[in-house]
This record gives structure tokens, C-alpha cells and sequence, in this order.
């Protein structure tokens, strides 16, 4: 037996069949403590809470009756109609209510059960409820454009190596030498768009986990994945270092200004030659 919290509340928490079930009878008891089953079974006698269970129920359960659902639904809403969570539990074969005997008892509901009970009788509860959804889309919307940037900047990755090895890597180097022209070639465009190398980027951040590339914001990531791309054609082409790197400054100070719409950006300190790298 687990507890959360509801609104700052302590509920209780039943497993059943690997999914959360939270107590109803606990939220109803900070609405009004003296006549929790009385909420619960005028939150079951609302047609639109029987249309609600009705649908979750054909969701999520396969043994659900529905020819008895049926005969509940069209009693629903009149003024002789009752019900309790355990006639419709035995009447439907419902699983997204339990009704618990015992020092723990009451009426336990599937978690989307249970909040649409929590938004009937707190319109509070209701608005947070709205409010959070809205935050998380938010930030999932943040996440998947952050991720569509990183991966985007690996293809392109992808395709600046495979530039650098089979335009500027003779076949007898050595493994170590051919890492350190990849890790020169990758401070050019550490040059172009940062003005220094990884190296110089860890001397100034001792404390900082990463690399310069992980601190980068979103139209920096965009500007070098854009860089790679044109590093790898330059390399084609045969263009010296010394040149590329000039050409791949120039391209991101244009892209910066408009990646952040601000023309009083001001310009990125020009790249040195390579010897710095």
C-alpha cells in the first residue's frame, strides 16, 4: 500500500495488475468527510460519468459487458436511478473501479478515473489538471526540437568525417594522428561559430561537464550543423584550412544575425588563422 499526493493531499495508492490505483473515497473525504460514499455515488449516478467509465471500460477491458452497460446507461439520469461501484462492477465486469473491504477499504480508480473525479468535484483540481497539460506539451514540443537539432547536427557530423577521411587522411597515418586532424578539422567549426577551439573552451570552464558543443543554444546547433555541411563541400573542393575557415566565419555571423532575428548582433570576434587550432 503506497500514498500520493493530490493537490498536497495524502492519498492512497492500490497495485493491481501494474497499474496505480488511487483511492476516491480519500479524495472525496477532503471535499466533504461526512458523506464521501454519498459524492461517490452521485458522481456515478451522473449519465456523463456512466459515458465516461462506459468508453474507458471498452478501452481497457475486453471482458466488459456491454449489453449491461446498455440497460445502465439508459437509466442513467433518472431520478430513481442508483448506483454504487459495486453494482457496476458487478453488473459490467468493470476493472477500472475496486471496491476494498477492510482497514484500507473504499473505492480505489484507475489514476484517468480517478482525476476525472478529482475535476468533478474540484474545479481547482480540474484547472491544474488543464494547466499541467499544457506545461508538458510545451516542454515535449522543447524536448522533440532539441532532439530534432542534435540529430540533425550528428547526420551532419556523419557527413564531415567522412569528408575529412577521404579527402585530407593519407592511408599509413596512424590511428592517433588521424583523430587529431578529425579534432582539428572539428575546431574549425568550433573556430568559425565559437571564436575558440575545445581546448580553449575547457581552459576557460574547468568546472563545466561536456564540451563547447553541449552548451550551444538552439540556433547555434542549427548554425553548425548548417557549417558541417559546407565544411565537408569546401573539403571536396579542395579549399585550404586557412580559407575554409575564413568562408566558414563569414557564413556564421550572416546565419547567426538571422537565426536570432537581431541585427544588432554583433559580430562574432573574427577567426585567426590556424594556427590557434
Amino acid at each position: 500500500m503506497a500514498k500520493i499526493n493530490v493537490l498536497s493531499r495524502e492519498v492512497q495508492v492500490l497495485s493491481v495488475k501494474q497499474e496505480d490505483y488511487i483511492s476516491i473515497t480519500d479524495i472525496a473525504r477532503y471535499k466533504d468527510a461526512e458523506r464521501t460514499d454519498y459524492l461517490i455515488s452521485n458522481w456515478l449516478r451522473n449519465r456523463n460519468t456512466i459515458e465516461f467509465l462506459g468508453i474507458w471500460e471498452h478501452i481497457n477491458n475486453p471482458a466488459f459487458n456491454p449489453i449491461e452497460f446498455d440497460g445502465i446507461r439508459k437509466q442513467a439520469g433518472l431520478n430513481s436511478f442508483i448506483l454504487t461501484a459495486k453494482q457496476w462492477i458487478g453488473r459490467t465486469g468493470a476493472v477500472g473501479l475496486v471496491s476494498k473491504p477492510g482497514r484500507y477499504g473504499g473505492t480505489y480508480a484507475h489514476k484517468d478515473i480517478a482525476f476525472e473525479f478529482a475535476s468533478w468535484i474540484s474545479v481547482e483540481f480540474k484547472l491544474y489538471l488543464i494547466k499541467e497539460f499544457q506545461r508538458l506539451k510545451e516542454e515535449e514540443h522543447k524536448t522533440l526540437g532539441w532532439d530534432i537539432r542534435r540529430n540533425l547536427a550528428k547526420l551532419n557530423y556523419r557527413i564531415h568525417t567522412d569528408a575529412i577521411r577521404e579527402h585530407l587522411i593519407p592511408p599509413e597515418l596512424t590511428h592517433d594522428q588521424i583523430n587529431n586532424i578529425y579534432a582539428g578539422e572539428a575546431d574549425v567549426l568550433n573556430m568559425a561559430l565559437f571564436g575558440k577551439t575545445a581546448a580553449q573552451w575547457r581552459a576557460e570552464n574547468p568546472g563545466d561537464k561536456g564540451n563547447i558543443r553541449d552548451q550551444a543554444d538552439s540556433a547555434q546547433l542549427v548554425c553548425l550543423s548548417n557549417l558541417e555541411n559546407l565544411n565537408a563541400a569546401f573539403i571536396t573542393e579542395k579549399h585550404s584550412q586557412p580559407e575554409r575557415l575564413r568562408r566558414l566565419n563569414q557564413i556564421a555571423i550572416q546565419q547567426m544575425r538571422i537565426l536570432t532575428g537581431d541585427d544588432r548582433l554583433p559580430l562574432l570576434k573574427e577567426a585567426k588563422e590556424t594556427d590557434d587550432l
